[in-house]
């Protein structure tokens, strides 16, 4: 198979040895491979694949499928199929457990299908399994054009929440709007603590999905309404960070903070069966769709991290073999 190697730090297209699926896990024929930053935190060495992990990149891809593993009944091969991966994806052949494979339906294009599992998964996993978000309540998503932010808004609306996004720029506020954001903060020139407090008059938002991490902690709970939720699913501002425990009790808030790739198989397996049951019928009438920038070729992969680097994305770029 192809697949992208990056021992040296330089990604390089080279010719590896097919894998073969084992007990409960199906190979799939790769169409797509969505890029995500966590590629780039483990190229950079701060992200290593979990034990037993593919050390390949790319954590979720589509395609048809093309062998089972022994034990596998809930497949077939040929079926149109996007999957969540621990590694592997940048390759033209993957090996995915059975229970991370997500059907694509026939509306929805086999390339795109690739944005969708890593984003789904991160995104219900955090705010509709742990933060419960409910319709007629109010998310606030930070980086709402990112992967995750601009799946979120998709999510949230089709669900029937109202939802605020801050976003850099002109250009990334509008896509916020684009895709159905009831408002759109510029953080570059406006403080989106006030601006959520005069939207919601005074009363705050019930969850925060935050990418930020400890720079916006202090300022995501005076944003929270009581009884309100944050899930932290990035640090990139930085790990360690001041919390007033009075203000958080005060308001009886919760704040969470998790990854998805290397949480034990049966946990994951959990959430994609929670995405198929309550996310993917969103997919199928269309509501929520993949949010594409950009597809270009598996030997380009490093223009596809550069392009991430430079925080312009407006949803996520895709990889074909």
């Amino acid at each position: 198979m192809r697949a992208i190697s990056h021992d040296d730090g330089t990604l390089t297209l080279r010719e590896l040895p097919d894998p073969e699926p084992g007990a409960g896990e199906v190979l799939v024929e790769v169409t797509a491979a969505g890029v995500n930053n966590a590629d780039r935190q483990q190229v950079a060495g701060n992200y290593p694949p979990p034990p037993g992990a593919s050390p390949i990149l790319g954590l979720e891809v589509s395609g048809t499928v093309r062998a089972l593993g022994p034990g596998v009944t809930d497949w077939s091969v040929g079926d149109r199929v996007c999957a969540l991966l621990a590694g592997g994806g940048y390759a033209s052949l993957a090996v995915v457990p059975a229970t991370q494979v997500l059907p694509v339906p026939e509306s929805l294009d086999l390339v795109s299908a690739a944005a969708l599992p890593e984003a789904a998964c991160t995104v219900f996993s955090n705010v509709g399994m742990l933060a419960g978000l409910r319709p007629g309540q109010t998310l606030l998503v930070h980086g709402g054009t990112g992967g995750m932010g601009s799946h979120a808004v998709l999510w949230a609306k089709a669900l029937g929440a109202t939802v605020i996004t801050t976003s850099g720029g002109a250009r990334k506020v509008q896509a916020s709007r684009d895709l159905g954001a009831d408002l759109a903060i510029d953080h570059r020139t406006e403080d989106f603590v006030a601006a959520v407090r005069e939207y919601t008059g005074g009363r705050g938002v019930d969850v925060v999905l935050d990418v930020v991490g400890a720079d916006y902690l202090g300022r995501n709970l005076e944003a929270l309404a009581p009884n309100g939720h944050v899930a932290v699913i990035s640090s990139s501002s930085g790990r360690v960070g001041e919390l007033d425990l009075g203000a958080m009790m005060a308001k009886r808030a919760t704040i969470s903070a998790t990854t998805l790739r290397a949480r034990p198989l049966d946990e994951k397996a959990a959430i994609v069966a929670a995405v198929r049951a309550d996310v993917w019928p969103f997919v199928e009438d269309g509501r929520v769709r993949p949010v594409v920038d950009s597809v270009l070729p598996l030997a380009e992969a490093a223009e596809a991290h550069r392009r991430m680097a430079d925080g312009e994305l407006i949803g996520k770029v895709l990889l074909t073999p």
